[in-house]
């Protein structure tokens, strides 16, 4: 699904961020991606989700040469892909339902069916009681949170997440990770970055380490990768319904730019 052909990225002023990467990623493969900070990590996924190109090689999506894929094809490609930004990249005049919803609305969702299908996927992730928040009236852990929600609500082939549980507590880490898990089990494909050992340490899936750009190790993944038991954690499915107010102008949530092209 995901190939990687003698990759290289170098930066203006001769910075090395990728050298020389080839691997493959099968269609409903988990990989964790890891290494030290400044490894290529970011870099890897942003190649892969075209917010930027490669300065030698080539990589393919679904058999579709994205470094070389036309600029109006690129929003074509970033509907199949979900991508929890280690940044978050929320609009911060948005309320969390409009931050999430954008994509239904792009897709030309009914308002019913957008506000739905938020309150599901928010639910989800813990969230649905701060649908009318603003991204300011939120903590990391929320922000993170909606990020998350936002990447998921479209059902995305592919999910990229770049240190998605950096900003959570442990437990909360934890219901996140197996979210995850979930979701793979179900036939996404994600590459999960982290540099979180003891996160990695407890699914036996396959782990990609970078070290300073270069692929250090390709670590396969155990015949049968489980999650040990997890404590008791709060039903969110009892939590009472929220009633979504209807956007007041209905504008429609634009995609923030990514350099030179539009963010997914």
């Amino acid at each position: 699904m995901i190939q990687f052909f003698h990759v290289s990225k170098r930066f203006v002023g001769g910075q090395v961020a990728l050298d020389d990467l080839s691997f493959e990623i099968a269609r409903a493969e988990m990989v964790f991606i890891t290494g030290a900070s400044g490894a290529g990590k970011t870099t890897l996924l942003k190649l892969i989700f075209r917010e930027d190109t490669p300065t030698q090689g080539q990589i393919l999506v679904n058999g579709r040469n994205v470094s070389s894929l036309p600029r109006a094809k690129v929003p074509f490609l970033r509907r199949t892909i979900g991508v929890v930004f280690q940044d978050f990249r929320l609009i911060a005049r948005k309320t969390v339902f409009e931050n999430v919803s954008y994509l239904p609305r792009i897709l030309g969702m009914d308002r019913e069916q957008q506000r739905r299908l938020a309150y599901e996927t928010l639910r989800r992730v813990g969230l649905a009681h701060r649908l009318t928040a603003f991204p300011q009236q939120l903590s990391g852990g929320e922000k993170q949170r909606v990020a998350i929600a936002r990447a998921l609500i479209n059902a995305p082939e592919i999910l990229l997440a770049d240190e998605p549980t950096g900003n959570l507590d442990p437990d909360l880490a934890r219901e996140i990770l197996e979210l995850f898990v979930e979701l793979n089990l179900r036939g996404t494909t994600i590459l999960f970055a982290t540099h979180d050992r003891a996160l990695i340490d407890r699914l036996a899936r396959r782990v990609l380490t970078l070290e300073h750009g270069r692929l250090l190790s390709d670590r396969p993944a155990a015949a049968e990768p489980v999650l040990p038991p997890a404590p008791a954690t709060l039903d969110l499915a009892a939590m009472p319904p929220v009633e979504v107010a209807a956007t007041e102008d209905g504008e429609t949530p634009r995609e923030e730019p990514a350099r030179e092209e539009a963010a997914p």
